[in-house]
């Protein structure tokens, strides 16, 4: 049976790994991207606007999304985390699986592209994204993996992940504080 600690170690690797991505891949996502213009097309309504105060919140919730990653890959930890080309291969799983192969017509993916009436112009502008996440938390992972007898690795990875929360609590307030002054 595998130690407690090395188990915990896992968690914590994959949702730091995953929560930093997030993060970083939403700022450039964000500045770069034009997503409050692209909100605010009709086909996409759905989404909230990128002053919504819980928009700020996404990255906070992205720890329990790390975590969730985990605990799916859990029993394929070994092969994936464990082997050389492993984290290829996570890599090339969370593309198919999160990406191109959703269960429902989400946007990008091969049945969004089928049964949305949303232009494929708009699904595609969000692969530089993906794919920064994707690129970013596959080599979170490898550099945490081959680092891992260093201390300093998991120092930072606590220090990030607690001023992301900071960032996305303050972002949360200040919008907050924000709306009430508009009533």
């Amino acid at each position: 049976m595998e130690r407690k600690e090395g188990l915990a170690k896992y968690f914590w690797r994959v949702t730091y790994a995953h929560t930093i991505a997030y993060f970083i891949a939403g700022i450039f996502a964000v500045v770069f991207m034009d997503y409050d213009g692209l909100w605010a097309l009709p086909y996409f309504s759905f989404m909230r606007p990128l002053d919504s105060p819980v928009i700020a919140l996404g990255p906070v919730f992205q720890i329990l999304r790390g975590f969730l990653y985990a605990l799916v890959f859990l029993p394929l930890r070994k092969q994936l985390f464990g082997k050389k080309y492993g984290l290829a291969k996570l890599g090339l799983l969370l593309f198919g699986l999160t990406y191109l192969l959703t269960f429902g017509p989400g946007i990008g993916s091969f049945e969004g592209y089928i049964y949305t009436v949303i232009p494929v112009r708009y699904q595609m502008r969000g692969i530089p994204e993906m794919l920064l996440w994707l690129l970013l938390f596959v080599a979170i992972l490898h550099v945490s993996a081959k680092y891992a007898h260093k201390k300093i690795v998991t120092v930072m990875s606590a220090v990030i992940m607690v001023l992301i929360v900071l960032m996305g609590i303050s972002g949360f307030a200040s919008m907050q504080q924000t709306v009430a002054a508009a009533f």
